[in-house]
């Protein structure tokens, strides 16, 4: 452009000094190309000027732009901390949101083990539904949010058929009737960096999550692969939680729980957990890699004294996830309890024991590669130990119960997705059944509705 303008300038200057009079001398026609390419150099100065003055604009807009992409990132990511809703949410007015869904469930087994279902080593076909409703409501001018969510089912499915350490259809909800699951309200802080949520709350919503085994209605089944089973959650309850997020790839996260999940003296059974939460992005590739820590004062008994019946236990968990490819994530899991207690509640099959090691991994590969782009392949293994106390006095064998889980999610159209679903579980209750009868095999299909 500056070129341009010199160009014409001096086009100008040719043509001024053709035009003047014969008379003029050399020294006047020289003077006037010098005051010519004076005010050329002049108006290139401005030229430049304006150049850079252009330039810093762009920069600073671009700049700025990158900061609002950086805030609604932060803010998209913060409010996907918030809360894990069981159905895609449908916008009903401003700030309102209504969710539903339906989850059905059919397994079968040719090895029935539980020494009080009373039909050992014979084939069984059981199923279970279950029914989600959720309503949440956001209100913007205040940074508050309140949610409910309803739920219902029927049917335990294969789960009081097998003596396991975990169950075969964590989905399971044989109340048979609708019953309040979660409700409360939450308040954004600190612009939005930190978040106060209390009420009836489901903990396994905010703590020991992971992308690609945390969902029982589109993921694994197997409750291995659900939650940590060396974490003494409470069944949803009375609690308070609070979120911290300092930093966009930073996460504090801590809470407090009825731990009997009973609203009564709610002072003296609490569970208490925190959990640290870094998100990471390694070579643009998504990962999140959660530790945690938790204590329960609900009451245990002392292996070594059953005397000791008002024992605390505590225990400390990992939770990893990660994209490999952009179609591939890898998760990760591992806990620790302390293995001098046990949980006379916990009882399966009459038989009273306590966990102290489990490890989980797995796969979860998209459908993207074969052209279909939302369907999902996972595989999971993993291996659940009993504690050294509870081989030590029980006496028990105590070998360690393995699992072994694959699904293929087919999202047959917006709403409706099927996945057949396949277990395998070796050495079942640590072999510590009355009958041993050997591996369980477990073939079913489930269906999830969205609405």
């Amino acid at each position: 452009m500056v070129a341009v303008k010199k160009t014409v300038f001096l086009i100008f200057a040719i043509i001024l000094a053709c035009c003047m009079p014969a008379r003029a001398d050399e020294a006047s026609l020289a003077e006037t190309v010098r005051q010519l390419q004076a005010r050329i150099e002049v108006l290139e100065k401005k030229v430049a000027q304006q150049d850079r003055h252009i330039s810093e604009q762009n920069a600073t807009v671009s700049e700025q732009k990158g900061k609002i992409t950086g805030y609604e990132n932060q803010l998209s990511q913060f409010e996907e901390h918030l809360h894990r809703v069981p159905a895609a949410p449908m916008q009903l007015m401003e700030g309102l949101e209504l969710g539903a869904g339906i989850t059905m469930v059919v397994q079968g087994t040719d090895n029935v083990n539980d020494p009080t279902a009373g039909s050992i080593k014979k084939a069984r076909t059981d199923g279970s539904y279950s029914a989600d409703i959720t309503l949440g409501k956001e209100f913007k001018e205040a940074g508050g949010r309140a949610f409910l969510h309803l739920e219902g089912g029927q049917g335990d499915g294969l789960n009081d058929n097998l003596a396991l350490y975990s169950a075969v259809n964590s989905d399971a909800d044989n109340e048979d009737r609708v019953h309040l699951t979660e409700v409360w309200y939450e308040q954004g802080l600190f612009n939005d960096k930190a978040a106060l949520t209390v009420g009836k709350l489901d903990p396994t919503a905010y703590f020991d999550n992971n992308e690609a085994a945390n969902d029982e209605t589109t993921q694994f089944l197997g409750g291995l692969f659900l939650n940590n089973v060396n974490v003494g959650f409470p069944d949803n309850t009375a609690g308070i939680r609070l979120a911290y997020m300092p930093v966009e790839w930073l996460e504090l996260g801590y809470g407090i729980f009825d731990g009997n999940s009973d609203w009564e003296k709610l002072g003296d059974n609490l569970f208490n957990i925190g959990q640290v939460s870094f998100k990471t992005d390694f070579f643009g590739l998504p990962g999140n890699y959660r530790f945690l820590g938790w204590h329960s004062n609900v009451y245990h008994v002392k292996w070594s004294d059953p005397l000791e019946e008002k024992e605390s236990s505590y225990g400390w968990a990992l939770s990893f996830d990660q994209k490999a490819t952009d179609i591939i994530t890898l998760f990760a899991r591992y806990g620790w309890q302390t293995p001098e207690v046990y949980d006379p509640g916990a009882a399966v099959a009459g038989v009273n024991y306590s966990l102290e090691q489990s490890w989980s991994a797995g796969l979860q590969v998209e459908g993207k590669s074969w052209g279909r782009e939302k369907d999902v392949l996972a595989f999971a293994v993993g291996q659940i130990f009993a504690s050294d106390d509870y081989q030590k006095y029980a006496p028990a064998r105590g070998k360690a119960e393995g699992h072994f889980e694959a699904y293929y999610k087919i999202q047959v159209n917006e709403h409706l997705a099927l996945s057949p679903d396949f277990q395998y579980i070796w050495n079942p209750f640590g072999k510590d059944i009355l009958t041993d009868t050997g591996g369980v095999f477990v073939g079913g299909l489930r269906a999830q509705v969205d609405f």
